[in-house]
């Protein structure tokens, strides 16, 4: 009896869920067996992070469990520390205990992308990234909170430190944060007495001299008008020179203090590309031929952020980074390894791009489908129609869709959980005062 190939996927994110989903649905029983590793036991749809961190979807309706949606596929907990090509061997560490080797026959190699972050003093120490549903969550209640802060304090300068909210780049992710949770306490203001919207500072830089550029001059025109008729500051043509301890320095000389620093400049292919064996580009990205199949090494596929694959629409381009390609590429990925397996051909991958479409806070967007430019309610409801189709499982469309329909007769939920951050502390208190209590014995 032949033993099943042994398919091993990196990566749990829209890739590797994807071709998992794919793979334990189209290969026969027995054919092969699929293992995938990922740091964590959840797959995040990220186009809902804003709404989330806004409080219009409730975070864990945002997040897939793996475990459940891939019950045909074993799932590790963990992360890749190295790649070995040739032995096809990859090396897993544990949250906890010792590592192992993992063997494979087949590769997908899908880590996906981290925060790309600049030299920039400070921005360590202050800053926060807008990829996962944790980042998106805390940043919820720490808004709350410096709201909670300026509606207590006496003093100016906390106050007004507490309400300056800065985001750094004007991509998807930073334009939609942004608007979101601007929404989001402008809203909420009515139950802060001392607060008006007036009072909060939302900054908005960008590098280069333009906004949302996924969806055409024109369209990007308009959200930077409308983002400023909020209220809003947007600097283009802007940088950051520094964030010690909170304190905001523009490079156009603007200084100022925040609490509250979002960077959100653009991502990078996961550092696990340096420690894999495989080709990079320029970019540090995987070489890959159009069918999916990293140069050199007809064993392994890659697609997604962390994939240099050749945009067969536009010669001479590689595909954009984004969920759209990621979703379509592991499609085709998953049918070229089960074609791989049958000796059968390999098709390229061919996509012809959509569009975009882009949330600006309730009942506002902003998209541009197929050539059509499209503002204000009907792109926002565009948004909503379109990611609800592609979230993963009836579950979570069902539990997205309620929370949306929950909301159109409740108010917004304006509880700041911010001790979820560090649920020890109140014990810790505990222990420190009991320590400090006389013993009557």
């Amino acid at each position: 009896m032949t033993a099943p190939v042994r398919i091993l996927i990196v990566g749990g994110g829209y890739v590797g869920m994807y071709v998992a989903l794919r793979l334990q649905r189209k290969l026969r029983r027995g054919e092969a067996r699929i293992t995938v590793v990922n740091i964590d036991s959840y797959m995040t749809y990220q186009p809902f992070l804003p709404e989330a961190a806004a409080g219009n979807v409730e975070a864990r309706h945002v997040v897939v469990p793996l475990r459940r949606v891939l019950h045909k596929c074993e799932i590790l907990n963990g992360w890749v520390a190295g790649v070995d090509p040739v032995a096809r061997t990859a090396d897993l560490c544990l949250h906890e205990g010792p590592g192992r080797t993992l063997e494979y026959d087949i590769l997908v190699f899908a880590p996906g992308s981290i925060s790309r972050t600049l030299p920039i003093p400070g921005l360590a120490g202050s800053g926060i990234g807008f990829k996962s549903v944790e980042e998106a969550i805390h940043l919820r209640d720490h808004v709350l909170g410096q709201l909670d802060l300026a509606e207590s304090t006496t003093d100016r300068a906390v106050r007004a430190k507490a309400l300056s909210f800065v985001f750094v780049g004007a991509g998807y992710a930073g334009v939609e944060a942004l608007a979101e949770l601007e929404d989001m306490a402008r809203d909420v203001c009515r139950y802060y007495p001392t607060v008006d919207p007036g009072d909060m500072r939302w900054l908005l830089v960008e590098a280069s001299d333009r906004i949302l550029p996924e969806v055409g001059p024109e369209m990007g025109r308009w959200t930077l008008e409308q983002l400023r008729g909020r209220g809003i500051d947007v600097r283009l043509g802007t940088r950051l020179n520094s964030a010690v301890d909170g304190h905001i320095v523009l490079d156009d000389g603007t200084e100022f203090d925040a609490d509250t620093l979002v960077w959100t400049a653009g991502v990078k292919p996961n550092p696990l590309v340096h420690v894999s064996g495989l080709p990079l580009d320029e970019k540090s990205r995987v070489k890959a031929s159009a069918d999916l199949v990293v140069e050199g090494f007809p064993d392994v596929f890659t697609a997604g952020d962390c994939a240099a694959v050749p945009d067969l629409t536009k010669p001479g381009e590689m595909c954009a980074p984004n969920a759209q390609n990621a979703v379509r590429q592991a499609r085709t990925l998953a049918d070229n390894v089960v074609a791989t397996l049958r000796g059968r051909v390999r098709r390229p991958y061919r996509h012809a791009y959509a569009g975009s479409v882009a949330t600006l806070g309730l009942h506002k967007g902003v998209a541009q489908i197929y050539g059509r430019k499209i503002r204000g309610l009907p792109a926002w409801f565009m948004h909503r129609t379109y990611h609800l189709s592609r979230v993963p499982t009836v579950n979570k469309k069902v539990r997205v869709l309620t929370d949306w329909t929950l909301g159109l007769f409740f108010k917004r939920e304006i509880v700041s959980l911010g001790a979820i951050s560090d649920p020890r502390q109140e014990f810790e208190l505990a222990i420190r005062t009991e320590s400090r209590v006389p013993s009557s014995r």
